[in-house]
């Protein structure tokens, strides 16, 4: 008897690694960007630890990670990291401040954000591209083998960098070339950009020209606090392509293809200048 039981025993703890095994999620984050990359790993509040919060990605290369299929959290990715002279890690964009590759806490904006929670509400997973942020890299989310949703690729295939309004630009210690751009809470601490204080609803939390800069650049990503209509995206038992640096051409074939979801342009130096122009006139017409 006491046979059985440990056998019966042995197969529950079996079945349940098994279990587990089917229902984790599998993301690829794969490096297409011309140079190292550092993605980082935050796991929500209650949900299960993972293997990595943070490791070295080199260009051309990818690292596929299996996430608890109730894992919700975040995934960025830092450039322009070294070590100080003490020999701590550190990053110049996105860093999480924990002196190491592994990440402790969240990114240091600006950042450009992959958000997600699996297996949520009817069982399906919420994901978006977030620039609320701010943003430092361009980035692809593309879901793959999705049974139910829209199962949408979403992201921002775009160098933003380069369009960043002067007022919002994150540039190296020397003072040139822009590394990133700051979110216009962030830049400006104003209650109207944070959605904070009198303007934490959203009806009292409308677009600022700054946000229109990032919406008009990358129409499926977030752009701020209360633009969930057309920046999160679902799907269920999916696994997920994580693309930083995508190549535009390939990926607006890609989704065209699909014809699902808004538009991700490609944006040519006109453009650019354009946008550009939008948002430095906030500046001359009261923000």
């Amino acid at each position: 008897m006491a046979h059985l039981l440990v056998s019966v025993a042995i197969l529950s703890v079996l079945a349940l690694s098994f279990f587990s095994e089917v229902q984790s999620a599998s993301f690829k984050i794969v490096n297409k960007c011309r140079y190292t990359i550092w993605p980082g790993l935050l796991s929500g509040a209650n949900t299960a630890p993972v293997s990595t919060t943070g490791f070295q990605l080199n260009s051309g290369k990818s690292r596929t990670i299996h996430l608890p299929k109730s894992w919700s959290g975040r995934i960025w990715a830092r450039t322009l990291c070294g070590q100080d002279s003490g020999g701590k890690f550190f990053c110049l964009t996105a860093d999480c401040g924990s002196g190491k590759v592994e990440c402790v806490g969240g990114a240091k904006p600006p950042a450009s954000l992959a958000e997600f929670t699996l297996n949520g509400a009817d069982g399906l997973d919420f994901y978006d591209v977030s620039l609320v942020d701010g943003y430092n890299l361009p980035m692809l989310i593309l879901p793959k083998g999705g049974t139910r949703g829209g199962c949408s690729a979403t992201g921002c295939l775009l160098d933003l960098n380069r369009a960043c309004p002067r007022e919002l630009r994150v540039a190296r210690e020397n003072g040139t070339g822009g590394v990133a751009c700051r979110s216009a809470c962030e830049a400006f601490g104003d209650p109207r950009f944070c959605c904070s204080e009198a303007y934490s609803t959203p009806d009292t939390c409308s677009p600022s020209v700054y946000s229109l800069f990032f919406k008009h650049a990358c129409p499926r990503s977030y752009s701020y606090a209360y633009d969930d209509k057309t920046s999160t995206y679902t799907c269920a038992s999916a696994d997920y392509l994580i693309i930083f640096c995508p190549l535009p051409h390939t990926s607006e074939k890609l989704l065209e293809a699909r014809k699902d979801g808004a538009a991700l342009p490609l944006v040519n130096k006109t453009m650019m200048h354009i946008l550009q122009h939008h948002a430095s006139s906030a500046l001359s017409t009261g923000r």
